[in-house]
C-alpha cells in the first residue's frame, strides 16, 4: 500500500469514527434535534462505497432539480405521471442491492413507487463487454405492494430502512433517507388510497 493510499484510508477512517461519535453525541435525550438531519447526511454519505462519489452524485442531482425544475417535474420525465395522479413525496435515499447501496430519488405517488438512480449504470452484455450506460430504475405500482413496513438496523438504532414487499415475491430495501418518518408516511397514504 502506497503512502498516499494509506493517508487517504487513514482520513476517510477519522471521518467515519467523527461521524460515529456525532451519531452517537444525538442520541442522547440532552441535545438538540437540529443535529440530527446534517448527521443524517452524514448517514447517507457514509452509506455510499466512496464519500466522495457519494458527495458528486448528491450535487450532480441538486443540478439535475435546479435545470429540470421541481421534483414533480423530474418524475414526469423520468416515469409516465398518469392522469390525476399525484406525487406525494420525493426523497433521496439509497436502494440496497447485492453490489452495494445505490443512491438516487425515491418517488412516492398516488399510483406508484419509483426509484431513479443519480448516476448511470454499466449495462453489460452477456460477454462482459460494457455497451453502455444508463440510470438504475426501479417502478413499483402501488397495487401491486404487499406490504411496507419499518425496518431499523439492530446494532445501530439510526439506521433506519423501508421494506417493500410486492405480492409477486420481490423485496425492495431502502435506507439512508434524509426525513425517514416522512417517506414512509406518505407511502402509508399511498397505500390507505388503494385499500
Amino acid at each position: 500500500m502506497g503512502f498516499f493510499q494509506w493517508r487517504w484510508q487513514s482520513i476517510k477512517e477519522k471521518q467515519l469514527a467523527l461521524a460515529d461519535r456525532l451519531m452517537e453525541k444525538t442520541q442522547t435525550p440532552s441535545r438538540k434535534s437540529h443535529w440530527k438531519t446534517p448527521l443524517k447526511l452524514l448517514f447517507t454519505v457514509k452509506t455510499g462505497s466512496k464519500p466522495s462519489e457519494t458527495l458528486k452524485g448528491k450535487l450532480s442531482l441538486g443540478t439535475r432539480i435546479i435545470q429540470g425544475g421541481p421534483k414533480e417535474n423530474i418524475f414526469k420525465q423520468i416515469f409516465d405521471m398518469g392522469e390525476g395522479e399525484q406525487l406525494l413525496k420525493a426523497s433521496q435515499c439509497c436502494l440496497s442491492t447485492t453490489a452495494g447501496p445505490i443512491a438516487g430519488l425515491l418517488f412516492i405517488s398516488t399510483e406508484k413507487v419509483a426509484f431513479c438512480s443519480e448516476r448511470s449504470i454499466n449495462v453489460v452484455s452477456p460477454t462482459g463487454k460494457v455497451i453502455g450506460t444508463a440510470p438504475y430504475k426501479v417502478l413499483i405500482p402501488i397495487r401491486k405492494i404487499k406490504g411496507a413496513n419499518r425496518r431499523e438496523n439492530v446494532k445501530n438504532k439510526a439506521e433506519k430502512y423501508i421494506e417493500i414487499a410486492t405480492g409477486d415475491g420481490f423485496e425492495f430495501w431502502f435506507m439512508g433517507f434524509i426525513r425517514y418518518e416522512k417517506a414512509f408516511n406518505n407511502l402509508q397514504r399511498a397505500l390507505s388510497l388503494i385499500s
